[in-house]
């Protein structure tokens, strides 16, 4: 009897317990990927969304090619180059290629444009087209290569090096996710580079040694001649890579109305299911990844350029206090599960309290958003009107200033100094002519009678 009624006040107070406490989202459940790296960022702000791995030294295969794409659409950008200009395929710039790699079938003497070669290298990952853009940008192939390294390192870019301008497998040519994201981030602030890198189907106009000749994307994700199950209406480029040690990789991005992501995956498999399909999972988990975010992230407003923070203190003033407002309104892309009241609110003040006079728009401080221990936003707090500093106050800071200098203070105790030796001088001096000088004369004349008449 004595365990039943125990039990009964254990189950009560478990009961109790539960509703009093506050309601818990439950963890957003990310999907399960097999590639061996992976990285998806919100293409507006940088906010990592999903990372596994995105720092682990891997082979890029044709990833490499975004750098090559970067490095040429930047010589158009300063004028070195121009996207109409005629390029003749040097011999140089075919050799050494393996003769099963990705090609368009440039040959040596044919005659391209620039545009025309970066639709080969991006849209069916010509190698040879990477190499003849090599040349023609830096005058060499390893001039281009040691340019490539220079910008990856610019770029802050830690855990890559490159040795060729494609991506044929080389035990030191190698990169990771979150660096291939920092490349095609900085690519695709060229206007250029998605219109090329986003077509399925391009015909190359025909040449002087050849016919006209039809390129169909390798991205099975914008494009699907070769393989069904892949195609995404929200995908858009950006380049495919494999080879059998890089295994295979994807970088590519995504839009659903105002949202945007930008997703890298490398060292991919590709097998064959119980059903006979077989799965490539670089465009298998880029898919999951971008069905997962659009399904679970959306913006939200955490702060609004009105909403009134915090009174901070105000001195040197009549009026003690000045209202903070952000700087303008803040929103940031959040889980769904994540209500914003319950972001933690951080505020640091420049000074508290702040000396008037303060005007308008003055930055008094900034407010950091986190959760979980994530920051999610940081945005400046402005004074909301003008606080007039008053002259009286102003002028009794500015003398306790004037008296804490230590220079006016050794020179006040300097003068103290002086002032009492003076008067213990004086004080002495007047004492010894009272004894010997003054009071003497005196008591001499007092004690003489003189002659009387």
């Amino acid at each position: 009897m004595k365990i039943h009624r125990l039990l009964s006040v254990f189950l009560l107070a478990v009961l109790t317990a539960s509703l009093w406490a506050s309601p818990q989202a439950a963890a957003l459940e990310a999907p399960e990927i097999q590639c061996k790296a992976a990285l998806l960022v919100d293409a507006h702000t940088g906010a990592v969304v999903y990372a596994k791995n995105e720092h682990q030294e891997l082979y890029p295969a044709s990833l490499t090619k975004i750098m090559t794409c970067l490095l040429t659409l930047e010589a158009i950008d300063k004028g070195k180059l121009d996207m109409n200009q005629a390029i003749t395929a040097s011999a140089s710039a075919l050799e050494g290629l393996p003769s099963d790699g990705s090609t368009a079938n440039i040959q040596a003497g044919e005659v391209m444009t620039v545009e025309h070669l970066l639709y080969c290298m991006m849209v069916v990952s010509a190698n040879e087209a990477s190499q003849i853009l090599a040349e023609t940008v830096s005058g060499s192939v390893a001039a281009f290569v040691g340019e490539m390294n220079a910008k990856a390192q610019a770029l802050g870019c830690k855990n890559t090096h490159f040795v060729n301008p494609h991506g044929i497998h080389d035990s030191q040519h190698y990169t990771s996710a979150w660096d291939m994201y920092l490349i095609a981030k900085e690519a695709m602030k060229y206007e250029q580079l998605m219109p090329i890198c986003d077509t399925p189907t391009v015909v190359i106009p025909a040449t002087n040694v050849s016919a006209a000749r039809t390129l169909r994307t390798t991205n099975y994700l914008i494009g699907s001649w070769y393989t069904r199950g892949y195609l995404n209406g929200d995908a858009h480029g950006i380049k495919t890579g494999s080879t059998s040690q890089a295994g295979h990789c994807l970088v590519s991005t995504a839009t659903r109305g105002t949202r945007s992501f930008i997703s890298v995956v490398m060292a991919g498999d590709r097998v064959k299911l119980e059903d006979n399909e077989t799965r490539t999972y670089s465009f298998y988990d880029t898919n999951q990844l971008f069905n997962w975010a659009f399904d679970n992230f959306t913006y939200q407003t955490l702060l609004r350029k009105d909403d009134m923070v915090q009174d901070v203190a105000v001195s040197l003033s009549e009026t003690d206090h000045v209202v903070v407002h952000p700087r303008g309104d803040v929103e940031v892309l959040l889980a769904n599960d994540i209500a914003p009241e319950s972001m933690e609110r951080d505020i640091t003040l420049k000074a508290d309290p702040v000396e008037a006079p303060i005007a308008a728009g003055d930055v008094l401080g900034t407010m950091t958003l986190s959760y979980g221990g994530v920051e999610y936003a940081s945005v400046d707090l402005l004074a909301l009107n003008d606080v007039e500093a008053s002259r009286s106050q102003i002028f009794l800071r500015d003398l306790k200033l004037f008296f804490a200098r230590t220079s006016v203070r050794i020179a006040i105790a300097v003068v103290i100094a002086l002032i009492v030796i003076l008067a213990a001088w004086k004080l002495i001096f007047s004492r010894r002519r009272y004894r010997y000088g003054r009071n003497v004369g005196t008591s001499r004349r007092s004690g003489y009678r003189g002659r009387r008449h």
